[in-house]
């Protein structure tokens, strides 16, 4: 639970732009490092929390739940998002108070490319849990081609990618 606890406040220290940002991480440390689960389980639970409603963050609970039932769900969800909370906490006045402050604006634009970065690699990662694949990719790339070029919802679009990929695998 210990380790359970300390992984998951490392991460949520560091999640600029949310639970997509660490999610690499986050898959390394279970998967690769913990060996806690295999990646295509970590994808699946992703999967799991990202259907049910809420916030992105349950996915710790389920991660936590499946290494260490209900109480490693809690100990993970909870660790998650108290040090983020109470940081937030902590700097939201100082922050608000810097508002015009030349170095704040900097700052911002510079975090901007590496939430990118994050977001992009963790898609990366759930996209690619048994290694990239040409079917894969393609789905990808044709995803994000309709996406830029037609102004249909973005649900059919996952809809036809869940068809193409049900047909190419």
């Amino acid at each position: 639970m210990l380790q359970i606890a300390l992984y998951f406040a490392m991460l949520s220290l560091v999640s600029v732009g949310g639970i997509p940002s660490v999610m690499p991480e986050m898959q390394r440390l279970v998967v690769d490092v913990e060996g806690w689960m295999s990646a295509a389980e970590y994808t699946q639970l992703f999967a799991i929390a990202q259907a049910a409603p809420g916030p992105n963050v349950l996915v710790t609970a389920l991660i936590g739940w499946k290494v260490a039932g209900i109480a490693g769900g809690l100990v993970a969800l909870g660790a998650f998002c108290v040090p983020a909370a109470a940081l937030a906490f902590s700097f939201g006045g100082y922050w608000d108070r810097m508002r015009d402050a030349p170095w704040r604006k900097v700052f911002q634009r510079a975090l901007l490319p590496i939430s990118v970065g994050f977001i992009f690699s963790g898609g990366y990662v759930l996209a690619t849990p048994l290694g990239l694949a040409w079917q894969s990719a393609l789905i990808a790339c044709a995803s994000a081609a309709a996406l830029y070029a037609t102004r249909f919802n973005p649900l059919w679009i996952l809809s036809g990618g869940g068809v193409l990929g049900f047909v190419l695998f």
